[in-house]
């Protein structure tokens, strides 16, 4: 048939064929051949990972034509496309469930890899890029929060900033580059805005195609056999003869795998988006709302965990030390241990590394949904100090009773079984501690209590620490020291009403 004769979309093709010359790489990429063995369902989360990114970049696109990056506008953009813009909700709700999606189908594709040993020779940078894609990821995932730019998002990045203000030397300087600024304002989404819609997703792009280029160029890592050591010398040879003479073509050999896989997690994600809806946006960002508990994503829940058990002079080194070292066992793995064993059977210490963390991740993130230390913002607004507390009390007890429903204690701390679990429960801290040591609490503060010495005047703090001093059951005395000076003689008469105190 000569090519005048040909179908209308045939020429079309030739044309283009001609010009771009793609069909041998799809050809060679398509039929690349390996490893039997690795036609399992233990290698579908790269190809998910890749599919999600796809779906994140697309909704991405989409929520941009809608999206104002304004610190006036931002907030109420979202609202139209919740309310406003036929399935904008929904749009909303498959960018934010693909966020979560990807951040945990990375996390378990980067453990494959680890105990697959698919990060030893050849494979390094392979390995490298797989490291720093998560990086992004988690930088993705992070910043598309920050666009809400409702109270959680806006009071998440004040924290991030005091974060990144403690780095020596540099701290000032990052802060201005990170907000634009002295302070969170409209310069400050706009650089979000730009790191999110144009330099992450570029960056992530050009990563993954090299990270798939050097999958196609290395081949797939073969099926982790016991014994089958990696060798410099020989890895290369053997892994031919593996997978040419042994192997079979990616498609269809294992294609069906990964397209399954990647269609269920698409599907999932939609199901999700579905019944839960999108994230957000809460309340307008207020800073003059001080009374707030910001509370991050699902994949940042671990964090958020950590900080609020540790006492405040660890943080740091949670903060800063402890992801360094982190990120440079991980860049300097395939270097260090690149050779040797493959199979997790034969490398009990790497696959109780990732028992470990996976176990701990889990408990934190868990932690973090409920978060049972943290306060109770509506504690002080219902409940009332029983009645047993202010029986028999002074004046100046009484006092400090009121002192504590006004400046809100309970928001952190149960009495009487409501309030708040950040801190102990205070219906016995008088046996746990003496009137000098809870001075000192209430004024200088100390594990993750603040200092209120600057927000109460001295009259405060007397009268509210000679109303703790009598949170003690009858039957045991409270904790005593030499200061003690609270008068026993200003006691009413027994049997005297007292109201309970509103909060």
């Amino acid at each position: 048939m000569s090519q005048s004769a040909s179908p209308w979309y045939k020429r079309i093709y030739d044309w283009v064929e001609n010009r771009v010359q793609l069909a041998d790489f799809v050809r060679e990429s398509a039929e690349h051949p390996v490893p039997a063995k690795t036609a399992s369902w233990w290698y579908v989360f790269g190809s998910a990972s890749f599919v999600l990114l796809m779906l994140q970049i697309v909704t991405g696109i989409l929520l941009a034509m809608v999206y104002v990056p304004s610190a006036g506008e931002a907030w109420n953009s979202l609202q139209v496309l919740n309310h406003q813009l036929p399935l904008g909700w929904f749009l909303r709700a498959m960018h934010g469930w693909g966020s979560n999606f990807m951040v945990a189908v990375v996390l378990i594709h980067m453990a494959q890899v680890f105990l697959f040993g698919a990060y030893k020779f050849p494979r390094e940078l392979t390995w490298l890029l797989g490291v720093f894609l998560l990086l992004m990821t988690l930088g993705m995932a992070f910043s598309g929060q920050v666009l809400r730019f409702d109270q959680d998002a806006y009071w998440g990045l004040g924290i991030g900033a005091s974060i990144t203000g403690r780095v020596p030397f540099l701290g000032g300087q990052l802060v201005h580059l990170l907000l634009g600024g002295p302070i969170i304002a409209g310069a400050t989404l706009s650089r979000f805005f730009a790191l999110h819609v144009f330099v992450l997703p570029a960056t992530m792009l050009a990563f993954a195609g090299l990270h798939v280029w050097l999958v196609l160029k290395l081949g797939i890592n073969e099926w982790p056999t016991p014994g089958r050591l990696v060798k410099r010398e020989t890895y290369i040879k053997e892994y031919n003869e593996l997978s040419h003479k042994h192997g079979l073509p990616f498609v269809p050999g294992a294609v069906w795998k990964d397209a399954m896989f990647a269609a269920a997690i698409v599907f999932a994600v939609a199901f999700c988006a579905a019944i839960f809806g999108p994230y957000g946006p809460t309340g307008t960002p207020d800073p003059t709302i001080i009374q707030t508990v910001p509370k991050p994503d699902f994949f940042f829940l671990w964090i958020y965990s950590a900080l609020a058990f540790l006492p405040p002079d660890l943080e740091t080194p949670l903060i800063f030390i402890v992801p360094v070292i982190g990120i440079g066992i991980l860049l300097a793995l395939p270097f260090v241990a690149g050779l040797g064993e493959k199979s997790w059977y034969r490398r009990p210490v790497g696959v109780l590394t990732v028992t470990v963390l996976a176990v701990g991740l889990a408990t934190l993130t868990n932690l973090g949904t409920y978060t049972p230390w943290s306060p109770h913002m509506d504690a002080w607004s219902a409940d009332t100090i029983p009645v047993r507390y202010l029986r028999d009390s002074t004046p100046l007890e009484r006092q400090g009773a009121l002192v504590f429903q006004v400046k809100q204690c309970r928001n952190c701390h149960e009495l009487g079984g409501t309030g708040g679990q950040r801190g102990p429960a205070l219906d016995k801290v008088a046996t746990r501690l003496t009137e000098d040591q809870i001075i000192r609490q209430v004024i200088q503060g100390g594990g993750n209590m603040p200092a209120y010495g600057a927000a109460l005047s001295p009259a405060e703090v007397t009268a509210l620490v000679a109303f703790l001093d009598t949170m003690h059951p009858p039957n045991q005395k409270p904790a005593t020291d030499a200061s003690r000076s609270i008068a026993e003689t200003d006691k009413p008469a027994s049997g005297q009403p007292v109201e309970s105190i509103k909060r």
